[in-house]
């Protein structure tokens, strides 16, 4: 690592500067330190700068690849394995299923964030209107716009993109949060109910060019992966970036079924029962790079 010294008339910003080789191709990341800085700040920024420097490439590393390029044949099998152990029915639903999925899902995925709106109430709201007193506006609103996401992701034939992240972020958010639609401008820390720290979001100015790489990484690999594991991979990549202030967890369970959706799977509803266990495959995929406990999991979720 090195600095690099921008004069703009008597101003001298300063940045410590890395130049690291992605899929054959030299990429230079740097991380702003301040302006017209003295040689003893500069020496005591650097230790940390370096560190969030070194994070910041390596996530930008784990995007362009998250299966690390190639998994090895041995990798590959077991993967197909775990999938095809479980089998899948596959079924095209009909309205009164749709209508069904919509409701659970909208509950469980509401839920798994704290929201207090019951199932019987999902189902009230969305078929009758019907609005419980003793809810908040804010959980009434994100209940129609769940609903609404998934009938938007049933009629796209977008896969992923950037724009189609903003759009559904602004079709569940847009009366609950004045920030829906809009990527974050802050940094995210996800603590646990003991308040210990267990993830970090990417650096905010870092989010527009991540999530390029990730569908950038789709792209090229759509036709290479199974669509679990293609679903999974952009879901946990998804969560690992947490692109807006809040509601990644929705976001990212959305674009899990958009994808399986966009290869003739039914959608998966992963349930509040399940939330531990839920976390705990995030948490492999951030620390180990584990996928399979995740896939275990859309696997019997489609069981149930």
């Amino acid at each position: 690592m090195h600095l690099e010294i921008r004069t703009i008339g008597k101003k001298k910003k300063y940045y410590l500067a890395h130049s690291h080789r992605i899929e054959g191709k030299v990429k230079k990341s740097r991380r702003y330190l301040g302006m017209n800085l003295t040689q003893e700040q500069i020496n005591a920024l650097r230790p940390r700068a370096e560190q969030l420097l070194g994070e910041q490439i390596h996530e930008l590393q784990r995007i362009r690849d998250p299966l690390k390029e190639a998994l090895s044949s041995q990798e590959i099998r077991e993967l197909h394995k775990i999938i095809k152990k479980d089998k899948i029915k596959v079924k095209h639903l009909d309205k009164k299923d749709w209508e069904k999925f919509t409701e659970a899902f909208t509950y469980n995925t509401n839920a798994i964030e704290g929201s207090t709106v019951k199932l019987s109430e999902v189902k009230n709201i969305l078929e009758e209107d019907k609005w419980p007193a003793e809810r908040t506006k804010a959980e009434v609103s994100e209940t129609y716009g769940v609903a609404k996401a998934i009938g938007y992701i049933r009629k796209t034939k977008e896969h992923v993109s950037v724009a189609l992240i903003k759009k559904l972020h602004g079709i569940v958010f847009k009366n609950s949060k004045p920030f829906s639609g809009r990527f974050r401008d802050v940094q995210v820390v996800i603590r646990d109910r003991q308040g210990i720290i267990i993830h970090e979001g990417a650096p905010s100015r870092q989010i527009n060019n991540l999530l390029k790489e990730l569908v950038s990484w789709y792209n090229k690999n759509k036709h290479k992966y199974h669509p679990i594991v293609l679903a999974t991979v952009v879901h946990n990549q998804f969560e690992n970036i947490h692109p807006f202030q809040d509601g990644n967890g929705r976001m990212g369970r959305i674009l899990l079924n958009n994808i399986l959706l966009k290869h003739e799977l039914p959608p998966v509803n992963i349930e509040l029962k399940n939330r531990a266990e839920y976390y705990a495959a995030l948490r492999a995929y951030d620390v180990d790079g584990d996928i399979k406990p995740m896939i275990r999991l859309i696997l019997k979720e489609y069981k149930l």
